[in-house]
């Protein structure tokens, strides 16, 4: 075993993924916690989902099929991450399915 194997490690989580379908061009358009923090933060927010809504709407609309996983790390939090499946229908019969999420630690060579 090499020193760079030893010095690696792994860790596999067990989940659940959410498939459906978003359009493309919206994914820029979300509210964050701080644009809660104050009126004057929420109209900023408001103005730049417009221009995210109307530039989308300009490019034209592109589907794109995503996942949603969820799944607890060691330390009991639930964790959500979102990965795109591309823009053809994924090879599932139903919208919920099982996830594996592997990480793997190490570090970089020198």
């Amino acid at each position: 075993m090499s020193e760079h194997e030893e010095s690696k490690k792994i860790v596999v989580f067990e989940g659940q993924a959410r498939i459906g379908e978003i359009m493309k061009g919206f994914t820029q358009i979300q509210l964050r916690p701080e644009d809660f923090s104050s009126p004057l933060a929420l109209q900023m927010a408001l103005s730049r989902i417009y221009e995210g809504l109307m530039k989308a709407l300009s490019e034209g609309p592109r589907k794109s099929f995503v996942a949603e996983v969820r799944f607890t790390d060691s330390l009991g939090q639930n964790i959500a991450v979102g990965v795109d499946l591309g823009s053809t229908p994924p090879p599932f019969s139903k919208n919920i399915v099982k996830a594996r999420v592997i990480i793997e630690l190490y570090e970089e060579e020198s």
